[in-house]
C-alpha cells in the first residue's frame, strides 16, 4: 500500500514500484506436462520477438528437468531460423525437424509431431516465423497451423505463447488480442526485460 508517508522520496518510490513489479512475475504456474503423450507448445509473436531464441532457451530448460525435447523449425521465412534453431539443437543434443526454406509450417509442425509422438517425445516445441498482427494472411496461417496440430491431437497444441519484446510499449495490447483471436493463447512470454 502507497502513501505519501510512506514513500517519501525516489528511493522509496523506485523500491515500491520494483517490488510491487516483481510480485507480478513471481507466481508460479508450472506447465501440467502429461507424460502420455507429447506435449506441444505452439510459440508465435511479431517479428524480432526472440521467439527462436526462447525456444532455445525453454527446450535446454525442459531438458535440465528431465524431459526429452524435440524442436520444429516452423518459421521457414526468415533465412537464418532454421540454422538458429538447429544450433540451439546441437548445442543440446535435442532433435530439430526441419524442411527448405519457405517450406510449409504447418507441414513442418505435422511432421515434427509425428516424429516426437514416434519417439516418445516429452516436448515439442513449434517455433513460427514473426508476423505483424495486422497482416490477415499470415495470422490465417497460424489459424492453419494449429488447426492441423489439433487434427493430430485433440488437445494439441496444449500451450499456445506468445512472445513479446519487452521493450514494445502499448501496441503489445492490440498485438495480444489480434493473436488471440487466431490461435486462442494460454500464455505470455516476454523478453528484452533486460
Amino acid at each position: 500500500n502507497a502513501s505519501r508517508k510512506t514513500l517519501k522520496n525516489a528511493e522509496s518510490l523506485y523500491k515500491f514500484l520494483k517490488d510491487e513489479l516483481a510480485k507480478l512475475f513471481i507466481e508460479n504456474n508450472q506447465l501440467n506436462i502429461s507424460i502420455n503423450e507429447t506435449f506441444v507448445i505452439l510459440v508465435v509473436g511479431v517479428n524480432g520477438a526472440g521467439k527462436t531464441t526462447l525456444i532455445g532457451k525453454l527446450a535446454k530448460s525442459f531438458q535440465n528437468q528431465g524431459k526429452s525435447v524435440m524442436l520444429a523449425a516452423g518459421d521457414t521465412f526468415r533465412a537464418a531460423a532454421i540454422e538458429q534453431l538447429k544450433i540451439w539443437g546441437q548445442r543440446n543434443n535435442i532433435p530439430v525437424i526441419a524442411k527448405t526454406l519457405g517450406a510449409d509450417t504447418a507441414s513442418v509442425i505435422f511432421d515434427a509431431y509425428q516424429s516426437a509422438q514416434a519417439k516418445n517425445i516429452d516436448i515439442l516445441l513449434a517455433d513460427t516465423a514473426g508476423r505483424l498482427h495486422t497482416q490477415d494472411n499470415l495470422m490465417q496461417e497460424l489459424t492453419k497451423i494449429k488447426r492441423v496440430i489439433t487434427k493430430q491431437n485433440i488437445n494439441a497444441p496444449h500451450e499456445t505463447m506468445l512472445v513479446i519484446d519487452g521493450g514494445s510499449g502499448q501496441n503489445v495490447i492490440n498485438q495480444a488480442k489480434e493473436f488471440n483471436k487466431a490461435v486462442n493463447l494460454s500464455g505470455i512470454s516476454i523478453t528484452k526485460l533486460d
